[in-house]
């Protein structure tokens, strides 16, 4: 078997293996990864939203997973602390994305 390779072909460091390694684990649930599917999805690959949108939307997600708000809450942060989606406030916005570079990396890992 052969080394995990990053994109343009060198071998991974433990390090860069350590954070697929997060990745996977955070994708492994399936209700976070039906939510990155989602978030990967979005035309301008960044969605931005007031408190009260971004209420609505983890209602939305809630609803069509069958969830608390609290729990799809709590994926998000799984998401985050994985390095798969960003999340930033600023006064009443609310804007979450999907990291480019990790999605990158997860897409060469399976693109050989």
């Amino acid at each position: 078997m052969s080394n995990p390779q990053t994109k343009g072909g060198q071998a991974a460091s433990d390090e860069e293996l350590k954070g697929m390694a997060r990745m996977f684990k955070a994708l492994s649930n399936p209700h976070r990864l039906r939510i990155y599917r989602e978030l990967a999805s979005c035309v301008s690959g960044s969605v931005t939203r007031s408190p009260e949108e971004f209420k609505n939307c983890q209602r939305g997600f809630a609803e069509r997973l069958e969830l608390a708000p609290s729990t799809v809450s709590h994926h998000f942060k799984e998401l985050r602390a994985a390095g798969l989606i960003h999340m930033k406030r600023e006064a009443r916005t609310v804007s979450f994305w999907v990291d480019r570079e990790a999605a990158l990396m997860l897409s060469h890992l399976f693109n050989k």
